[in-house]
């Protein structure tokens, strides 16, 4: 069993802190000393490892991503189909979320707002957890069970996006109570909508019909909607 360094475990302790308190009060409104009080620390330890209150919201963000990105390739080596991989990782974000609550204040409307986030070593992190969404749209469409041609990068930002509009609402208005319901709708309408499946298309007729004589009106009438099967 390892043990972790009085260093990291105090470390670690001021990252939760500071999550909490974001979180809680906002970036602009929380204080080094709201952080002291919840990390249990003094102002002095904080500044101690970091050496600023942004470096500080910068660095929550760090290891918690790397173990997520971790348990996300642990997770996919034992699934088959990509379709089936990408509903797993559909339900972590989900997941991840769904228990993360500070965590997910801190993301959605602190640190996807700061542009010089964009610069640090932790949104390359995040980044690195988005691009297994395009390696397994990649890997589907080569297999031949998604569409040929698709946007990967299009796909994922469907999923991206939608996940991140809930997550907004909830963070703000408190619902949806329950994010990881909608893990099989969500995954329904991005697998539906990329799948290499043969599908029935739907043709709209419509005829005209013409009267015997230069006079009258012309008269128009619409057959239902026909399915034919693709042959």
């Amino acid at each position: 069993m390892t043990v972790q360094p009085k260093f990291e475990i105090r470390k670690g302790q001021i990252l939760n802190a500071a999550e909490k308190i974001f979180a809680q009060k906002g970036y602009h409104d929380a204080t080094i000393s709201d952080v002291a009080r919840e990390a249990k620390v003094s102002e002095a330890t904080i500044y101690e490892y970091f050496p600023s209150k942004e470096e500080l919201l910068f660095s929550i963000p760090g290891e918690t991503v790397r173990k997520s990105k971790d348990r996300i390739e642990f997770m996919l080596q034992f699934i088959r189909g990509a379709s089936n991989r990408l509903r797993a990782v559909i339900y972590h974000y989900l997941w991840f979320y769904e228990t993360k609550p500070d965590y997910a204040a801190v993301t959605m409307m602190i640190l996807k707002q700061n542009r010089k986030f964009l610069e640090e070593p932790a949104y390359q992190d995040i980044r690195e957890v988005s691009r297994v969404i395009l390696q397994i749209v990649n890997e589907g469409i080569a297999e031949g069970e998604f569409k040929a041609d698709i946007n990967p990068h299009l796909v994922r930002s469907a999923i991206l996006g939608t996940i991140e509009h809930m997550l907004t609402r909830r963070i703000l208005l408190g619902k949806p109570e329950n994010l990881i319901e909608f893990t099989d709708s969500l995954t329904d309408l991005i697998v539906n909508g990329i799948s290499a499946r043969k599908s029935e298309k739907i043709w709209n007729l419509q005829i005209r019909m013409d009267p015997e004589g230069e006079e009258g009106p012309r008269k128009t009438s619409s057959t239902r909607p026909q399915k034919l099967k693709k042959k």
